[in-house]
């Protein structure tokens, strides 16, 4: 027992030595996991049935929805709290007004569903139209991991847009992790958006991807350098509407265009601009 108790004391000891704790307080970084219960409930209020096994018709559907939304309020406030006192560094004063933006964010978020909702139903429509091997868009709900990546980066880009910090990474990396989809929810995605397969794609955060864009698999859509200096500069490509890229292909560049109508084959590295138009292949490169 000796032994076990000094292990504690050691372990105690590189806590205060390299530091790396999160207490609870509103002071410290913010809960991952209380991050992605409060995401887990805007999913289930974008799509509610679907995700989480609960009885509902038309009676409970209010209740259902009524105690999700003040859940998510409430555990989202504290989070958001938590991340805004980390950036400004800490007072009374801080805290006091660090609660009430976090608070007045949280609920604009909740604000924001019905529209979110709009968009993803149009991201939705799109992966069944664009995949010949979808049954259903129920099917595609439920089983189609491009699509949960980008519900989750549709309400982490929202958080972002909103000046919430570390949260909306939070949330995407979580989508990472469960789908291989890389997707910075700083990126600006248009509407219809569809990933086919997914695994592997990359979206980097200063990318701008237009209206009815379609991607496949191992898609890179990154940046020519990575020099820290470079962080508050556009360093991702901008895809213009109605744009086809197949897999594997690579787009790197802040300036780089990817003009509308394109379609940009597998396994092509781009770097530079293409007209509007353009059907790029790898032997064209």
């Amino acid at each position: 027992m000796n032994s076990m108790d000094n292990s504690v004391e050691r372990i105690l000891e590189s806590y205060q030595r390299y530091g790396g704790i999160n207490l609870e307080e509103s002071s410290n970084f913010p809960n991952s996991e209380n991050v992605i219960k409060v995401l887990k409930d805007v999913q289930s209020l974008i799509f509610p049935g679907y995700f989480i096994a609960e009885a509902l018709d038309a009676q409970t559907l209010r209740f259902v929805t009524g105690e999700r939304v003040n859940r998510i309020v409430s555990v989202l406030t504290r989070e958001i709290q938590k991340a805004l006192v980390y950036v400004v560094k800490d007072s009374a004063v801080e805290k006091s007004h660090c609660f009430s933006l976090a608070e007045k964010t949280a609920v604009s978020l909740i604000d924001e569903i019905p529209e979110i909702r709009r968009k993803v139903g149009l991201d939705v429509q799109a992966a069944y139209e664009g995949d010949p091997a979808a049954k259903s868009t129920e099917e595609v709900t439920v089983s189609y991991p491009g699509l949960e990546a980008i519900v989750v980066y549709r309400v982490a880009h929202f958080l972002e847009r909103n000046g919430v910090p570390v949260i909306p990474r939070i949330m995407t990396e979580y989508a990472h992790s469960k789908t291989g989809i890389d997707i910075n929810p700083g990126a600006k995605i248009g509407e219809s958006f569809f990933i086919d397969h997914g695994t592997g794609v990359v979206i980097g955060e200063t990318c701008v991807i237009g209206n009815n864009v379609k991607i496949y698999q191992g898609v890179t859509l990154g940046a020519l350098s990575v020099k820290k200096e470079l962080m508050n500069k556009k360093r991702h490509p901008t895809i213009e509407d109605n744009v086809t890229i197949y897999a594997n292909a690579t787009i790197l560049g802040g300036e780089t265009v990817i003009g509308r109508d394109c379609v940009i084959g597998g396994n092509t590295w781009v770097t530079k601009s293409v007209p509007p138009g353009t059907t790029l292949t790898q032997s064209g490169s």
